[in-house]
This record gives C-alpha cells, structure tokens and sequence, in this order.
C-alpha cells in the first residue's frame, strides 16, 4: 500500500509541469473507464455467458489484446488477470505476475501476487466454469496460445482443465458494452480524426499538379506524432477515383485537377480508435464548384446513409438489422450488390459493412457485416459503437455511364432510440481549389 501511495504522490508532484499533464489526464481516464467497466460491465457479461472466473493470460513480449483494457503491467515470466464471480455484486479481481506502479495505482485490482500462486487460487474458488481467450474468428478473443493453454493445463490439472471454455462471446460483450467515460473518449479520438482528415483535404496541405498522395498521407502521420495519438491503418489510405475504380492508394502519383479523392482513416486514443472516410473534388480551371453529376452521386450516398441511421435498431441481431436496412434500401429504390461488383443500369447500387468499431478500427462487438460471420449474429445492444460504412455506385454521364463509388464512414453509438453520431459527421464533398 504504501508503494502504491508513494507512486501517487509523485504522479501528482511531475503533474504539475506542463509536459506530464497531459499524460496524466490520460492515465487517470484509462483507470476510470477501467473501473467503470468493472464494476458497470462485468458482472453482467460474466453471468450471461455463464463463466465463473475469467483467466487471461500474459507473457513477457507476448501480451493478450486485452492487456491494455485491463491496466497493462509489468510480466516478468507468465503473468494472468483473474476475475471470479463469488455471488456478490461485485466480481473479485486478481492479477497474479503483473504489477508496476501504473497498474496498482489504478485501483482496478483486489489483489496482487506472484504467478506460483495460480493454482492455489484457483483452487480455493473451485470455479464450474473457466473462460479463457480462445477464438477461431475472433482476433481479439483468441490471445490464448497454444503453449500457455498447456501450461495452464500442467499447472491446474486435470480437474481443472475439463472446465476451460471459450470466453470469445464473453471478450465480445465486455469490450463492446461502453460506459460514459469510454464514449467520451472514442468521442474525442472521433473529433481528432475528422478535424485532420478534413484539413488533410484543403488547400493548406494541397496544391494541384504539385503534392502526390503519399505527401498527403505522410501529414497525415506526422498530425499523430504531433497530438500523441496512434492509428490502426498503417498508412492512412489516400486514394484517386477513377472510372475503373481505384487508380491509386497513397503512392508516389501527384495529385491533378479534376480528380476525386477519397480518403479512409482512424486516429487511436486512450486504446479506442476509429474509422472514417472523407471525400474531395480538385477543380478544373475555371471551375468554382463540384460537378453536378458528382454532387448527385453524393447526395444519393447521403440519402443511402440516412436510412442506414433510421433504420438500426437495438434489441436484435446485427443480422436482422441487416435485413431491415437493405429491405428500407430497396423501397426507396436502391439497389443491393456485391462489393465493387454495381450493375450496368441507371440506378444507385448500395452495399453496406456497419461494422463495431471501438478498441481497433474493426472492433469485436455486433457487427452488421457479412464478413464477420460470428458477430453477425450477436444482438445489438444500446453502447455498442458501430461504424456506419456504406458504398453507394452511381453513373456518370461524362463516365460513359460507368458508376462512381462514393465511400461514406463515420462512427456512432448505439442507444435505446437507435443510432446517434458522436461528431460531425461528413455532409459535404470538400473543395481543393
């Protein structure tokens, strides 16, 4: 305790000096959402997936992806969260081989001890049922690996090891199911992001004929080691369409007048990211405005993504909501395709990916997308956070009548009432003089 007190005390000494503040502040929301999540989330998520006590596991140089949800830590050899559910309202929590000031003085953990402790405490709650990180679809559910779960098997036995099960939908629920401090922060990250994109998409860092895509997308980088913030995109993806689709993605080509630039991104901060595109028109000489024929494109994806929002419900399955925005959709005259697969007509072709969005760019909750098989199927619930993507193919007359693409993405929160925007969201093709 008085380690703990003393690292407090300095923490609050260094953070009166403008450089630490900053982290500070960061710090100290980490540990609320944390605690939050604790005392808020899991008991529920636990209980409902029927798992008595949840191991996830660390080691040095290999950590789960939950490690920084659950205060990050110092692991000497092999190190384990514990989380057990006693019957009481609140879930006891443990980590045994992880420890450093940071993680202690969060106030997230009941109890600190050594890895040797692990089968004795484990034994003394005799748990029915034990959750561990394993996934065959789920990425972030699946950070158990194969030598820890036979290490984990060597050292509870036998008796043990007939109650490990898959906590995959358990990670899911705990992830997804945001409390007040989270959305705040995926709100701010949600600021950062669109604030950079749009002005990534001006004048002030584009001249026609002169800046290539790359240079765009290199600003771009150089705004996150400005602001201390990461991305899950390796390179932000600055892109030239095309009537045959993409010409090229953050390359060495300079950017030209008449061309139409999409721009697809995420800004990470306090471990919550997001995922956003932007769209822009660079005039031709002696225009002052954007095509009308491109503006129809983009309105006809707006008015795509209005349904989307109107239609998400929570309470059913991603899957079902699905069903009911592509059956909206077709009422209003839209039509469904496969991805960059739109049909040779007059009409606007739609296909939509609202995936979670959260602790990654793609994050592990309900996912309205196809190509999440397994979260497909989970019930949207109000707090989970949801990208709304969709890809809206509209012809073009000077294309010869070939569709162009526009890409629409921004993030927003689930709520009894439906779907809700975190920040301002994109309304307008941007204007590269």
């Amino acid at each position: 305790m008085r380690k703990i007190i003393a690292f407090l005390v300095i923490l609050t000494s260094v953070s009166s000096s403008s450089f630490a503040q900053e982290a500070y502040r960061r710090w100290r929301i980490m540990n609320e959402i944390r605690n939050d999540k604790f005392d808020l989330v899991l008991p529920a998520v636990m209980r409902e997936n029927n798992i008595d006590m949840w191991i996830i596991t660390n080691k040095e140089g290999n950590f789960d992806p939950l490690y920084p949800d659950m205060g990050a830590g110092y692991t000497t050899q092999n190190g384990y969260y514990i989380f057990t559910d006693t019957g009481k309202p609140r879930i006891e929590r443990a980590a045994l081989g992880i420890d450093g000031g940071f993680l202690e003085g969060g106030g997230s953990y009941d109890y600190f001890g050594s890895e040797d402790e692990l089968k004795d405490y484990v034994t003394k709650r005799d748990p029915k049922r034990i959750g561990l990180n394993m996934s065959k679809m789920i990425g972030g559910a699946d950070g158990l690996s194969y030598t820890m779960y036979q290490h984990l098997a060597e050292v509870l036995g036998k008796k043990y090891e007939a109650r490990f099960v898959s906590a995959e939908k358990l990670t899911s629920d705990f992830r997804s199911r945001r409390v007040a401090t989270e959305i705040n922060v995926f709100t701010e990250a949600g600021n950062y992001s669109y604030q950079i994109a749009e002005k990534a998409f001006s004048n002030e860092v584009i001249t026609p004929g002169v800046t290539t895509l790359e240079d765009v997308a290199w600003w771009m980088k150089e705004q996150l080691f400005k602001n201390n913030l990461e991305s899950s995109f390796g390179m932000p993806s600055v892109y030239v369409t095309g009537p045959d689709g993409i010409v090229a993605t953050s390359t060495d080509r300079i950017i030209q007048r008449g061309d139409i630039l999409m721009l697809d991104w995420g800004v990470g901060l306090m471990n919550m990211y997001t995922d956003m595109k932007r769209i822009a028109y660079v005039l031709k000489e002696g225009e002052t405005e954007v095509p009308k024929s491109i503006q129809n494109a983009f309105d006809q994806g707006v008015k795509v993504r209005d349904i989307i929002k109107a239609t998400i419900r929570p309470g059913i399955t991603a899957e079902q909501n699905m069903t009911n925005i592509y059956n909206a959709l077709q009422a209003a005259g839209f039509s469904k395709i496969a991805f960059n697969k739109p049909n040779s007509d007059d009409k606007t072709d739609v296909i939509i990916g609202c995936h979670s969005v959260g602790n990654w760019g793609h994050g592990i909750g309900p996912s309205i997308a196809e190509w999440n098989p397994v979260r497909f199927k989970y019930v949207v619930r109000p707090t989970n956070l949801l990208s709304i993507e969709l890809f809206a193919y509209t012809p073009l007359p000077e294309w010869g009548g070939k569709k162009l693409r526009i890409p629409l993405e921004d993030d927003a929160i689930v709520t009894d009432r439906g779907v809700e925007w975190l920040y301002p969201i994109n309304k307008r093709i941007q204007v590269i003089k």
